[in-house]
């Protein structure tokens, strides 16, 4: 369907760091598009719809302005208690989040998009993932949101960074919890012959 290889562009419709970083490893060469959908929490719909609802609202959007490329999009979220946690607004909530999630276990949810409008093709996943946090002190949380790194980051904490060290265990895709689960969207772009990280002819 498609005559790309891994070396030519798809777009990466997310200004997401983490979720670059990791489609770089694969060797991918992407064009960087974020969306300018601005998400709402919607109480009313179920974590997993959720994410799966925004992964493809987001690459929708993008794929109004380029119907001829193929679109990726995803949309993660932390849930506890089937409540969606954001990303905090400042000191207090982060502490706030923190506390809830201190020891015991949550869930992060991605839903992954993959969109061509000239085609027709739209197609989404959803992965859940389970982590279990350890017991949080007030020192602990007070001292990692010192560092910054929780602001920018779903649940007020990222596993790929100092926030590696709250985390006990996890269950499911480490990817996933970073941001992109791998083995999924690779599932899903060498399905419809979009990229391929093991081979460098796809026709």
């Amino acid at each position: 369907m498609n005559k790309n290889n891994k070396n030519e562009a798809f777009i990466l419709a997310s200004g997401s760091p983490r979720r670059r970083e990791l489609l770089l490893q694969l060797g991918f060469s992407f064009t960087v598009i974020p969306s300018s959908l601005e998400e709402a929490n919607q109480s009313g719909m179920e974590p997993r719809r959720h994410a799966t609802y925004y992964a493809k609202e987001k690459a929708k959007e993008v794929t109004q302005h380029h119907p001829q490329q193929w679109v990726l999009a995803a949309d993660t979220i932390v849930v506890v208690d089937e409540k969606i946690l954001g990303k905090p607004v400042d000191f207090a909530e982060a502490t706030a989040m923190l506390s809830r999630l201190s020891g015991r276990s949550h869930h992060v949810i991605t839903g992954v998009s993959l969109l061509h409008a000239q085609y027709g093709v739209e197609e989404s996943q959803v992965v859940e993932t389970e982590v279990f946090m350890r017991r949080l002190s007030a020192a602990d949380i007070e001292g990692y949101i010192a560092t910054g790194e929780p602001m920018d980051k779903a649940g007020a904490y990222g596993i790929q960074g100092i926030g590696g060290c709250l985390v006990q265990r996890i269950e499911g895709s480490y990817s996933n919890v970073v941001g992109l689960p791998l083995c999924e969207t690779v599932e899903l772009l060498r399905r419809h012959r979009v990229a391929d990280p093991f081979s460098s002819n796809i026709s």
